[in-house]
């Protein structure tokens, strides 16, 4: 049985589909599972416990110049791979009218179907042409966790019960001599409303230093990398910032530290995926749908306008009593 999975982006949504490969595999070992997602997150994709080949597109730019003669030859190339196997079934796992038209140029083997969401659930985009280009749509509770839609839909596709334990399956090369005693403080995020005081940042970290943690200080932009620096002047020689990398590099990178504090943006979601004690520090009341489930090793932070430096230096005090997973 050959499988298509299409989730193409963003960072952290391709993070909350990966249990949903793990559940498939385990109740169909014998599957064969490819992914479509944009090239920017297929390094971590091929990290995926199950996923035998990662399908890049690059949707994203090629809408900016469509009749561009470079454009239309990569979606030629892009749609010839597409369509070079068969597929016993194809799960749009997006919800979006682009993610239905990607699934729509897959190829079906004899008997084959595409299955989609067929309703939106709370706090999540979705557009109803998603259903019309599928065989079948499934209807999913409302108010749902975002790894547990993506789950609930292909268990409910392929006719398998939803397991009660939960992998995300995300391989990274750690060091082999244990975590390290760095703490990564993850304060860039797409929305500036998700942010958290510069100052917040200074003070916890200042709290770590005095722990005997150093600090690591990611950047995904050239704000980010400024603001990395403002903080880590502030820590001293205790903080790190690190130079800018790709999302393989940057999941191991991750995995070699003793933990992480972030906000809601697609690197925390990748500690959680890892399986990092962790904070996540939240200034709307959403963790229930993209926070993390493991309520002992990782914690969200929530309170309006902001979590105070104490509440998340609690809840870090607490995940990093539990430890690292073993």
């Amino acid at each position: 049985m050959r499988i298509l999975i299409v989730k193409l982006s963003s960072l952290g949504d391709v993070v909350h589909a990966m249990p949903a490969v793990q559940d498939l595999r385990a109740a169909l070992p014998q599957a064969q599972v490819d992914w479509v997602v944009e090239k920017g997150f297929a390094p971590l994709v091929t990290r995926c416990e199950g996923v035998a080949t990662t399908v890049a597109c690059e949707l994203r730019r090629w809408r900016k110049a469509p009749l561009a003669t470079s454009t239309r030859a990569e979606w030629r190339a892009f749609r010839e791979l597409l369509r070079s196997r068969a597929y016993d079934a194809v799960l749009d796992l997006q919800g979006l009218t682009k993610s239905g038209l990607v699934a729509r140029v897959a190829r079906l083997a004899p008997g084959g179907k595409r299955y989609a969401l067929g309703n939106r659930t709370e706090g999540s985009s979705y557009e109803a042409p998603t259903r019309w280009l599928a065989d079948v749509a499934i209807d999913i509770e409302p108010r749902v966790h975002a790894v547990q839609r993506s789950r609930e839909l292909c268990a409910r596709a392929l006719g398998y019960p939803v397991p009660p334990g939960l992998r995300f399956g995300l391989r990274a090369q750690a060091p082999t001599d244990g975590p390290g005693r760095a703490v990564c403080l993850v304060h860039g995020t797409s929305r500036a409303d998700k942010c958290w005081p510069e100052a917040h940042w200074v003070a916890l970290g200042q709290r770590l230093l005095t722990r005997g943690f150093t600090i690591g200080l990611p950047h995904g932009s050239e704000a980010e990398r400024e603001r990395s620096e403002r903080i880590a002047a502030e820590l001293g020689g205790g903080a790190q910032v690190w130079p800018r990398l790709e999302l393989g590099a940057l999941a191991d990178r991750l995995a070699s530290c003793a933990g992480v504090v972030g906000v809601d943006s697609g690197l925390s979601h990748i500690a959680v995926a890892l399986d990092l004690p962790h904070v996540q520090i939240y200034n709307f009341d959403t963790a229930w749908r993209t926070g993390p489930l493991d309520a002992l090793r990782q914690r969200a932070v929530y309170a309006q306008p902001t979590p105070s430096v104490d509440a998340v230096w609690q809840a870090w005090q607490a995940v990093e009593a539990v430890g690292p997973a073993p």
